[in-house]
């Protein structure tokens, strides 16, 4: 089996989600399939609201693992989960061979939701209790909506970090500026590990809004521009989505970004596009560092 910290880096992974409520994953594995001719190091499965998802999201990441030999990395959240249920769900990972793990607090509705896990650390703290699993969490360049600063956002980041995590992947954002301050500004606080970089390109000016909303990106003028003027354009902004993220990866590349993660949204002919503009770069920086 590949150990994804084994692996050169620049790091280059991808995100999928599986189906909500349904257990047909025909759809899922094609995407899958597509993905998988890019060859990433890892490709992540997320959890749906309240663990709707969790049974597709262990099947789903028990075959990126073991059918497609990539790395397979599954969600786990907070919301909804007892003890008793992660110990279950462990089991089914070790017993699959999928040992990256993405523990999340996960989206709330009410904070209710909450069992006996409360935040995310808690949540690590309890798997980093288990031999055998690597352990990635999030961090957010521009701090969780939450927090009521960067820098409380940073101190909780900080003792994630000393709880045992191997690497962060961060949220999503649109400007590579913001992501290098945040960088810089956690390995002041001493914050050793991987930090990956998420980007998601821009399909749709719908789905500006909503990630905007979801996570507090801020959206740059340039950005906000091509959304403006292409935005009734499905085929425009697609092109000009593609053409954005590649520049953004592009640039975090050339300041030695630790790693790319794809939020793919399930598109995978954007990752392909994507994939043929930064390919010749990306694997000559790891060749060069190999």
């Amino acid at each position: 089996m590949k150990d994804f910290f084994q692996l050169p880096a620049p790091s280059y992974t991808f995100e999928i989600f599986p189906p909500k409520g349904s257990t047909d994953l025909a759809g899922t594995y094609a995407t899958v399939d597509a993905l998988a001719s890019l060859t990433p190091d890892l490709i992540s499965v997320t959890y749906g609201a309240g663990g709707t998802s969790r049974d597709n999201t262990l099947d789903i990441a028990s075959t990126i693992q073991n059918r497609y030999d990539i790395c397979g990395l599954a969600h786990l959240t907070c919301v909804g989960s007892t003890k008793e249920n992660i110990a279950g769900i462990l089991d089914e990972l070790q017993a699959n061979h999928v040992g990256n793990i993405l523990a999340l607090r996960g989206d709330l509705k009410e904070p209710s939701e909450l069992g006996e896990f409360r935040h995310a650390s808690d949540l690590i703290a309890f798997i980093r209790k288990r031999r055998g699993f690597r352990i990635f969490a999030a961090c957010y360049p521009e701090k969780h909506l939450e927090a009521p600063s960067p820098e409380e956002d940073l101190c909780r980041l900080k003792e994630k970090s000393d709880l045992g995590v191997d690497a962060l992947i961060s949220q999503l954002f649109f400007d590579n500026d913001v992501f290098c301050r945040f960088r810089d500004r956690a390995r002041a606080l001493g914050v050793t590990v991987p930090i990956i970089a998420g980007i998601m390109p821009i399909t749709s000016a719908a789905q500006i809004d909503k990630m905007v909303t979801m996570c507090g990106a801020t959206v740059p003028d340039r950005v906000r521009r091509f959304v403006d003027a292409y935005g009734h354009n499905s085929r425009a902004i697609k092109e000009a989505g593609i053409a954005y993220a590649t520049e953004q990866i592009v640039d975090l590349l050339a300041r030695g970004v630790d790693g790319i993660h794809l939020y793919t949204m399930n598109q995978a002919d954007v990752i392909r596009h994507i994939d043929e503009n930064i390919r010749g770069i990306l694997y000559s920086m790891r060749v060069k560092k190999d």
